[in-house]
């Protein structure tokens, strides 16, 4: 889960940009460009003051209409560079920087690919979605403008203040008293603003979960009428965000009412100061003409320092949420290439678990593991049926099999060579599976099927299609190249089941796992499915979840699976005969009429 504001208060605003250079290195000669020209730009509107000190104490005090005239000509001319400049510098970071951005996304959404399934289970989607977007949007800004311009202002204030020191150094010390003060205050702000910012990002990604869950979910709120109650949650949340910003809002307001007000009752000061030496004669009129441009110069340079640091903040928490995604550890595959072409001879061939233990990674400290010292062998060209109570295991048991879930003890072996020891990728060439949730995606019907077996050809697409009894899809609009919709939610349960079926079975994989695939199916669909998917089983290795005992006809052998342990294997006539906590399970499912019949076999 992400960490909390509280958590970030020892970090650096400044570590935590850095970590952004190499994204940056590739296009670092056109920002550090653009930044130039920036700095030129604005040094340009420093010349003005000095262009007004000539004017006054030259052709306006010698009544001079012609250097009056070449003096506008200069003004304009400076401010007409000063505008191409800045409109330079804009050109030379908006395609670069938008390419870091991508870059940041591209390797981000890589990164989730590869994170194991753990991780997203802690995670919530809107908090990764976030960071894709929103935070990713932040450094992109940042790089554009305040990382610039906190070194164009920067470079501009220290230009002007030696401008101002030699201009009159006395009224330049007037100015810079404030500077100490204002740099403490802009200290504690950075601090306090940290926290908000980090607060408000993270609460900007809740808030885009409970969207996500109410978009996905509409079919269970709109059929429970659970409308008001979502909506009062959305409205809870939205409202913290809401305080959260204004707080921010607050922050901002009062650092930039400081930094405005004590400049300019500096400069009010000088102000006096100087009119009293023009009076005095010691200092000329043009000479506090220039002084006071300059130093009103200045003030957007000084007053943008609350802003600039303001957006440095938001940048430096994007970029630790960020960060805190990519430096999550990814699956990792075997050090040694030779390792996975390894067999064991002594185990065998088809699926085996040696003492395979697993407990997840955030169970509490002293619990019992969900599985413990499995021990099952599945033969080659074998199908076993996995049967067990609710919550006993079942499902995690096949996640381990294709590495979605890593051991915490013994191994699985696929003919002999530890699956440990393979790379995934190779691994899941191996295995398909088939989840009783079925996932399908914002594509076309043939691309969902297709993921299964990349490169089938359309023969076995069809095949595939076939096996499933998904015929259906001839049907639909645009045939296997309809779009499914988010979800799949266009087509009905047992559809996207029989798609989800089909993808596990096209391209004739070499071991098989199947999670209750045709729960969502009526009985005479059912039939025809396992007609269908029984010549299939005959040509692989398969390990299929049952909870019905016409889905256990299909296999060769049953494993029954009972407090974390396998205590029974045999064939369903036997387990019939043998275990009570088998036949109690078989007799609670629903195809009593197929269990009577094999009751009646085995006597």
């Amino acid at each position: 889960m992400p960490e909390t504001p509280a958590e970030h208060t020892d970090r650096s605003a400044v570590r935590s940009l850095l970590r952004m250079w190499p994204y940056v290195r590739p296009v670092r000669v056109r920002w550090i460009g653009a930044a130039l020209v920036a700095v030129l730009a604005s040094s340009l509107a420093l010349v003005i003051p000095l262009v007004l000190k000539w004017m006054v104490d030259g052709p306006v005090a010698d009544r001079d209409p012609g250097g009056v005239g070449l003096g506008a000509l200069l003004l304009l001319l400076l401010g007409i560079a000063e505008a191409g400049l800045f409109g330079l510098r804009r050109w030379l970071v908006a395609r670069p920087l938008a390419g870091v951005e991508a870059s940041m996304r591209a390797d981000l959404y890589r990164h989730l690919q590869r994170l194991p399934v753990a991780f997203h289970d802690r995670w919530p989607s809107g908090q990764l979605l976030s960071r894709g977007t929103t935070d990713l949007m932040l450094l992109r800004m940042f790089l554009a403008f305040p990382l610039t311009f906190l070194l164009v202002n920067g470079t501009t204030i220290l230009v002007g203040f030696v401008i101002l020191f030699v201009q009159e150094w006395t009224l330049g010390l007037v100015l810079l008293v404030p500077a100490v003060p204002l740099m403490v205050v802009c200290s504690l702000f950075e601090t306090r603003y940290s926290l908000v910012a980090r607060r408000a990002q993270d609460q900007v990604g809740d808030l885009a979960t409970v969207v996500e869950e109410s978009v996905l979910g509409i079919r269970v709120v709109k059929g429970f009428g659970r409308n008001r109650s979502q909506a009062l949650a959305f409205r809870r949340l939205a409202q913290r965000l809401r305080t959260t910003e204004l707080g921010k809002a607050r922050l901002l307001a009062g650092i930039w009412a400081l930094v405005t007000a004590v400049p300019e009752l500096a400069v009010g000061a000088a102000l006096v100061l100087g009119t009293i030496q023009v009076a005095d004669g010691t200092l000329s009129a043009g000479t506090l003409v220039a002084f006071l441009s300059t130093a009103l110069a200045l003030r957007w340079p000084v007053e943008s320092i609350g802003f600039l640091l303001a957006m440095s903040q938001e940048a430096a928490t994007a970029a630790d949420r960020f960060f805190e995604v990519m430096d999550a550890e990814e699956e990792q595959d075997p050090g040694s290439p030779d390792a996975a072409g390894t067999a064991d001879a002594a185990s065998g061939r088809g699926i085996v678990f040696e003492g395979v233990e697993f407990g997840y990674p955030d169970a509490a400290p002293g619990s019992p593991p969900v599985l413990g010292r499995i021990d099952l062998r599945i033969r080659p060209g074998e199908t076993m049926a996995l049967v067990g109570a609710t919550g006993s295991g079942k499902t995690t048991l096949t996640a381990l099999v294709p590495r979605l879930h890593e051991v915490t003890g013994g191994r699985i072996l696929l003919d002999g060579e530890d699956i440990a020891a393979m790379p995934r990728s190779r691994l899941r060439e191996l295995v398909s599976v088939a989840f009783e949730e079925p996932t399908l995606f914002s594509a076309t019907v043939g691309e969902n099927v297709l993921m299964g077996a990349e490169g089938a050809s359309e023969p076995e697409l069809g095949q595939a299609l076939s096996v499933a009894q998904a015929g259906f899809v001839h049907e639909l609009p645009q045939g296997v190249g309809t779009q499914v919709g988010e979800q799949g939610l266009s087509l009905s349960g047992g559809q996207r089941q029989r798609l989800a079926l089909a993808r596990a079975v096209v391209g004739s994989p070499r071991f098989l796992v199947l999670d209750d695939p045709l729960s969502a199916l009526d009985v005479h669909t059912e039939a025809l499915v396992e007609a269908a998917l029984r010549r299939v089983l005959e040509g692989t290795t398969a390990l299929v979840v049952a909870h019905r005992p016409s889905t256990v006809m299909l296999a060769d052998r049953v494993a029954l699976l009972s407090g974390g342990r396998i205590s029974a294997v045999g064939t369903h006539q036997e387990l019939l005969r043998t275990s009570s906590e088998y036949a109690w399970l078989m007799s609670g499912a629903h195809d009593t009429g197929v269990l009577a019949a094999e009751e009646g076999s085995s006597r």
